[in-house]
């Protein structure tokens, strides 16, 4: 998968042209989205981006992860980014991961996103379960985990990196069986 369109959203595969933007966006959201995933500093640059939108092109074609930008419905304004993840192909689930710049926070983009996503894993990519995991206290991720349909499994103690400190994290999932299939939606492979 390369990219999903719905209505009022695009989730495409980062491009070399999306660096620059992708770099000023990481640094404008380093007050909200860095206080959770250590990537977004300050420092971050074209180079670091051009760098992960290779490692994401790598994934894809390895079948290791799905990562994609959450774009304007005309992909052009950059959002922020929305991936499947730490795939497991021996138990058939992902971690399904999802930031939003700060600028756009707060207008239900990382939900629809993650829906988005959430179904073309089962409905695509065969997944039985997908995995939303949050560091305790982050509660805006932790909202559009339970917003989705995941359900809250446990509080698992040092889940996490945070910080460069092991924290406890909310561990949510979703299952094949549970899930209800969503609005039609146009996925380019």
């Amino acid at each position: 998968m390369k990219k999903i369109t719905a209505s009022g959203i695009c989730l495409r595969a980062y491009e070399a042209g999306d660096a620059d933007v992708f770099a000023a966006v990481v640094r404008e959201s380093v007050e909200t989205v860095g206080r959770w995933m250590g990537w977004c500093q300050a420092e971050f640059n074209s180079d670091h981006a051009r760098d992960w939108f290779a490692a994401c092109d790598k994934a894809r074609e390895e079948g290791t992860a799905y990562e994609f930008g959450i774009f304007s419905e005309d992909g052009k304004e950059l959002l922020g980014g929305a991936g499947l993840n730490m795939i497991s192909k021996l138990h058939n689930y992902c971690n399904l991961g999802y930031w939003i710049r700060q600028s756009e926070q707060g207008k239900g983009i990382a939900t629809k996103a993650a829906t988005l996503l959430a179904d073309a894993g089962f409905r695509e990519l065969g997944f039985n379960r997908i995995e939303i995991v949050a560091a305790e206290g982050n509660v805006n991720s932790i909202a559009v985990a339970k917003k989705v349909g995941a359900q809250l499994e446990c509080m698992a103690r040092n889940r996490l990196v945070v910080g460069g400190v092991p924290v406890t994290a909310a561990v949510h999932s979703i299952s094949r069986q549970d899930w209800h299939a969503q609005p039609e939606y146009l996925v380019q492979k």
